[in-house]
């Protein structure tokens, strides 16, 4: 059975910055560097990992661990509050660097991206010479380092940018395509979580040559949908296009406190706040909003949220403010808060009417 690639094969770039909050701490901070930093929860321990250096990493600590198991691993590591305001800031800068090589980039977070540059005379037309020149760029221009995988697919491109890290290139060509793809375990591949792994270990699939000669119809029989999209996977093919405008489905900010809180005022003070720098957000992205939710997390981390509809978008940030406090007054107070979120979703273009949607004052 052969790879099966598009006749002209695309050239796609997948940037991902290495280790992106952390890194604009030690670049901002000069006594953090080369220290085990968390970005994430407080000095005591509190919270979750948003980001790890990789002094850290070392260790174990990954992002989405908690602090307390980060300590326990590494009980030097240093704990800072995440800056998000600057990390959107040095985001946008190194957004408009791809911007400035192709129209066609899919932001997927602050700090990774799909660029296709397919038929770009630039750099020789060479993409690996683009991947190296955007990488240059941002060291020049942010002083972060970035790495970059490049291939003819976007699957196959996010997993070369994880192959040099951190600070390299890689890159899977058609030709490569099939080698790669047949020793490459299958936790690797992009869309196969543990779980989905843990299923296919017990069929006996260990890699993307066992994956390869299992029938589509056997992995949708298993997977559902999902299954064809292991199979084309396992045979290099990923038609995914790089979408250049994404669509947006909420737009949010929330914050954890340094000391949980018990006092109303001191609450809805900073739910208001939240609210300010999601709908700057909103106002950023040219976007208006019908729906807008509150978050909780209590003390024990136990968390809800309270959400509200409305017939006309919100105008302004202090407009939601009505609803907002009326969510807050739906909120039991049987526990400390640690947490404060809020988010807008029903999203339209700005001075686009949202229609054909159900929504109550």
């Amino acid at each position: 059975m052969t790879i099966s690639i598009n006749p002209i094969p695309r050239k796609i770039i997948h940037i991902d910055m290495d280790a992106f909050y952390a890194s604009v701490e030690q670049r901002d901070f000069p006594e953090l560097r080369g220290k085990p930093l968390v970005v994430g929860g407080d000095p005591s321990g509190r919270g979750v990992v948003a980001a790890a250096s990789y002094e850290v990493r070392r260790f174990g600590v990954r992002s989405a661990m908690s602090c307390y198991e980060a300590r326990k691993r590494c009980p030097e590591v240093i704990f800072v509050l995440p800056r998000f305001d600057v990390y959107r800031a040095v985001s946008a800068d190194i957004r408009a660097i791809m911007l400035s090589l192709t129209s066609h980039v899919e932001l997927l977070s602050l700090d990774e991206a799909y660029l296709d540059v397919t038929g770009l005379q630039v750099h020789r037309g060479s993409a690996t010479l683009m991947a190296n020149w955007l990488r240059a760029q941002i060291l020049e221009q942010t002083g972060l380092t970035a790495s970059a995988g490049v291939s003819f697919n976007k699957m196959l491109a996010k997993i070369a940018s994880d192959i040099n890290k951190p600070n390299g290139t890689a890159i899977i060509t058609p030709d490569d395509a099939k080698a790669f793809i047949s020793t490459l375990p299958i936790e690797r591949f992009h869309g196969i979580g543990k779980a989905t792994a843990a299923r296919m270990h017990a069929m006996g699939i260990q890699n993307g040559a066992d994956l390869r000669q299992v029938s589509a119809a056997l992995l949708v029989n298993e997977f559902g949908k999902r299954g064809q999209f292991y199979h084309d996977i396992a045979h290099g093919h990923d038609e995914r296009p790089v979408k250049s405008e994404r669509q947006h489905k909420s737009v949010g900010s929330e914050t954890t406190f340094r000391e949980n809180l018990n006092n109303d005022t001191e609450l809805l003070a900073q739910i208001f706040a939240q609210n300010a720098d999601a709908f700057h957000q909103l106002q950023h992205k040219k976007l208006s909003a019908y729906t807008i939710t509150l978050k909780i997390k209590y003390a024990d981390f136990t968390q809800l949220t309270r959400s509200h509809s409305v017939s006309t978008a919100f105008i302004d940030n202090t407009s939601a403010h009505y609803w907002l406090d009326k969510l807050f007054a739906d909120i039991p107070r049987t526990l400390p808060i640690r947490l404060v979120g809020v988010t807008y979703s029903s999203l339209t273009p700005a001075n686009q009417k949202l229609s054909q949607l159900n929504l109550f004052e």
